[in-house]
């Protein structure tokens, strides 16, 4: 027991003693990788101050290549910019261009790239780029898109080129992704109105007959947007949209709306027999059948 103390002590000792010494060593190295990377950032700033200051365009566009290749997008495109009216009329122009295309897309300023795109295409459109660009030009907008709720212009936009690419390309090795990312603005498109058409029943009678705006909504929806992921949502929106006016109907009205909402509730078991709305939809069945009963009564 005592010999186990004595080297337990001994090593307590030892780390005691050397631990400071750990310590500013690490804090030495921590130091000394700090200053190796600011005297990195600072030489690679050094030379690229160098660049943009000299009068040689061939040595800044091909460090600009250089600076693409290596993903500092801002570099390349800056260092592009400077010698662009240098190859204006030249072969390389077409260069200069797509590569300014390419340097705002990795800096994800979609719409930037998007307009860099477009210009290509209108400047070469034989260019060796060109199928690129033109599937570009619509990425960047579908890129671009935002939220469903907000203003669905790039959504369009996008479109557009989609199906401008594909009836040009409908072989090519951007057909598959054009297809899916077109699909894509299709849905959020879709989903849009779906949106529209929630609020509207939710809305129901209020300043006006809310729920026709939703069936309406729904059912136009249905026609622009057949391969959605959202047809059976917008199809029981018609079927309740259709219960609810019945409901909040005046007598003159309520016949004609209670078959109208019947003949719905059939469509809709009919096309989604499995629906999570069936239990709901089965349930107002019962109570559109008592309309009839007692109008026929």
């Amino acid at each position: 027991m005592q010999k186990k103390c004595f080297f337990s002590c001994k090593y307590e000792i030892f780390v005691v003693t050397l631990q400071p010494i750990f310590i500013k060593m690490r804090k030495k190295a921590l130091i000394l990788s700090i200053l190796s990377m600011l005297f990195l950032m600072l030489s690679s700033c050094g030379e690229y101050q160098k660049i943009l200051k000299s009068n040689d365009p061939e040595m800044k566009y091909d460090k600009a290549i250089a600076y693409f290749n290596a993903g500092e997008y801002v570099k390349a495109q800056t260092l592009l910019d400077d010698v662009t009216s240098y190859y204006r009329g030249t072969e390389r122009s077409e260069d200069v261009l797509i590569y300014l295309a390419r340097c705002y897309m990795g800096q994800k300023v979609y719409d930037s790239a998007a307009e860099y795109y477009e210009a290509y295409t209108r400047s070469y459109p034989k260019g060796k780029n060109n199928m690129e660009a033109r599937f570009m030009v619509a990425h960047a907008y579908y890129m671009d898109s935002p939220d469903a709720r907000l203003d669905q212009e790039q959504t369009r936009t996008a479109i557009r080129f989609y199906t401008q690419f594909i009836e040009l390309f409908p072989e090519s090795s951007y057909a598959e992704q054009a297809y899916q990312e077109r699909q894509e603005m299709y849905d959020k498109l879709a989903y849009k109105e779906l949106l529209s058409a929630r609020l509207y029943y939710n809305l129901g009678t209020y300043l006006g007959n809310n729920f026709l705006s939703c069936e309406t909504v729904s059912k136009n929806a249905l026609k622009k947007y057949p391969a959605s992921p959202y047809t059976e949502e917008f199809s029981w929106l018609v079927f309740a949209a259709k219960y609810q006016q019945m409901v909040n109907s005046t007598d003159v009205l309520l016949e004609e709306r209670a078959r109208d909402a019947q003949d719905e509730y059939y469509s809709f078991v009919t096309e989604f027999p499995n629906s999570k709305h069936v239990s709901q939809a089965k349930s107002w069945l019962k109570q559109i059948k008592k309309v009839l009963r007692s109008e026929e009564d």
